[in-house]
């Protein structure tokens, strides 16, 4: 592999990341999924082919599960994180004007408010390692239009950097 793709003795946070993540750059790697099936299928997978990684469930719609991910990062990576990937990102397909307000605080809690709050929660980590990065991982349904998932594409449309 080449050096300057190397993740070699990086530590990685990726939420939402029981679908795929990117572990062959040769980081210490700690998924967090809400499906605690996916999870453990994905885990088993990856450390079958050697990878570094570990995780646990954590619904980050919910700030106390968010703290207590954090803590466990904190404790798993000795005080210190490289890379936090705010990968998760989930949608109710309906029409705009069949959404309620749940799912208006379903979208933004999950896709929005989790990313602010983990890249505060994870600053004295990513501050600890002197190398530390925060991924935002937006979606194309943030910069054209979806006709039955507009709480989604705000939400994501603000991991959008200029």
């Amino acid at each position: 592999m080449d050096k300057r793709w190397s993740l070699e003795g990086m530590t990685a946070l990726v939420t939402g990341g029981a679908s795929g993540i990117g572990t062959n750059f040769g980081a210490r790697i700690h998924v967090c999924d809400i499906s605690e099936t996916l999870l453990n299928q994905s885990l088993s997978e990856w450390e079958k082919k050697g990878f570094q990684v570990s995780g646990s469930t954590c619904d980050v719609s919910s700030r106390p599960e968010r703290e207590i991910l954090m803590q466990t990062i904190s404790g798993i990576f000795d005080g210190k994180l490289n890379i936090l990937v705010n990968n998760v990102g989930v949608v109710h397909t309906k029409p705009t004007t069949e959404y309620e307000a749940d799912d208006f605080s379903f979208h933004i809690s999950t896709n929005l408010e989790s990313a602010y709050h983990l890249s505060q929660l994870s600053h004295p980590l990513l501050k600890a390692s002197g190398i530390g990065s925060i991924v935002m991982i937006s979606s194309v349904g943030g910069v054209v239009s979806m006709c039955c998932g507009s709480i989604y594409s705000l939400a994501k449309g603000t991991h959008i950097n200029c």
